[in-house]
């Protein structure tokens, strides 16, 4: 589904970023709770809760939920998270994880949330100092994966000639759990070869991939890359020392990141300290990080402390709270221009063989 010119409003995010998270909560979840708009889901686990979910008045009472367990949306039909107050029967777009941890979980995305995706997309490659009118290549998951939607925005919303290569991220999760580690070489050589062929016979001004792939890359043809005008990054093994790696293989070129996952994201803000904090905000008020003590969830950690990532999401369309993630991060204390907490340094918590990042 192509974006609709809604995310090219820019007043849409100031409002988003003004909004009060109290009164949103309220709206949010008396949506997904009344008897007339709410959805299939919730409706059915209301009897279940041992308070009246209406009375939520407050971002700080989620807690009340519980935290949301994944693997309920491995096979649940996705379309009872959506309120009823969506028109049925419904259209759409139904995007699957990434399936680290087992098999994939599915969401819908009604029209609103693709939208609100490739609002922040849009502000994301702005932010970043991405030109429009450029050429990219877009070397990420597509298909079942909502990642895959970004060479359609950055066409579309940026204005871009963008070249795309797929992954399969699933397939490189399974080489990993069965150790056939030459298979998985093999694939990413593959997928590499697909990407210098590109740049070697035509000019590339900007490439999106993993940090994975891209310090392969770097470390192959360092002379392909220092051609390149910038890189956008997404993914959860983007850390420090890559940070410097990449700032000296692209010779001044941009560093644009973003990290999430098919649930909620956040936007890369400008690296710190010679990248020693690679900072993220949220994208407010429809998601929300916290960062939380890895023993205690209960427990938001101080400014500058690493705990594991607390996911809350808040869509008109999808209400899925307090969400413990598979990544740990330190509490980032953001400057009065958000009205939200963000994280930074975003790793794996824990990596194995069962639970493999790959290449993404």
């Amino acid at each position: 589904m192509l974006p609709t010119t809604a995310p090219q409003d820019a007043s849409a995010l100031e409002r988003r970023l003004s909004m009060d998270l109290d009164a949103w909560t309220r709206h949010v979840v008396r949506r997904h709770f009344a008897p007339d708009t709410g959805s299939p889901y919730w409706l059915k686990r209301r009897d279940t809760l041992a308070f009246d979910p209406l009375d939520i008045t407050h971002y700080a009472e989620l807690p009340a939920f519980g935290h949301f367990t994944l693997a309920e949306l491995r096979d649940l039909d996705p379309v009872d998270l959506v309120p009823q107050a969506v028109p049925r029967p419904l259209s759409g777009r139904v995007f699957d994880s990434g399936g680290t941890t087992g098999r994939p979980c599915h969401v819908f995305y009604t029209g609103p949330m693709l939208d609100h995706h490739a609002l922040w997309r849009r502000f994301g490659l702005r932010t970043a100092g991405f030109a429009p009118g450029r050429t990219w290549i877009h070397a990420t998951p597509a298909g079942p994966h909502v990642v895959g939607e970004g060479a359609a925005q950055i066409a579309h919303l940026h204005a871009s000639v963008v070249y795309g290569i797929d992954l399969d991220p699933r397939w490189i999760k399974q080489l990993i759990r069965g150790c056939r580690l030459a298979e998985v070489n093999r694939y990413v050589e593959h997928v590499v070869e697909q990407i210098t062929d590109l740049m070697s016979s035509r000019r590339i001004d900007y490439l999106e991939t993993t940090p994975a792939l891209f310090q392969v890359l770097a470390r192959r043809r360092p002379e392909l890359v220092g051609r390149l005008d910038g890189v956008g990054l997404g993914g959860t093994q983007f850390v420090p020392a890559m940070y410097r790696e990449f700032a000296g293989a692209l010779e001044g070129g941009l560093i644009g990141a973003s990290y999430g996952n098919t649930f909620g994201g956040a936007m890369g803000l400008p690296a710190e300290r010679d990248g020693e904090v690679l900072p993220y905000v949220p994208h407010y008020p429809e998601v929300t990080m916290t960062v939380v003590d890895k023993n205690d969830p209960a427990r938001t950690v101080g400014y500058g402390e690493v705990g594991q990532v607390r996911l809350t999401v808040l869509h008109e369309d999808l209400f899925l709270p307090h969400i413990l993630e598979r990544d740990q991060a330190a509490r980032y204390r953001t400057s009065a221009d958000w009205p939200c907490d963000g994280v930074a340094n975003v790793q794996p918590l824990q990596v194995s063989r069962a639970a493999p990042e790959g290449i993404y």
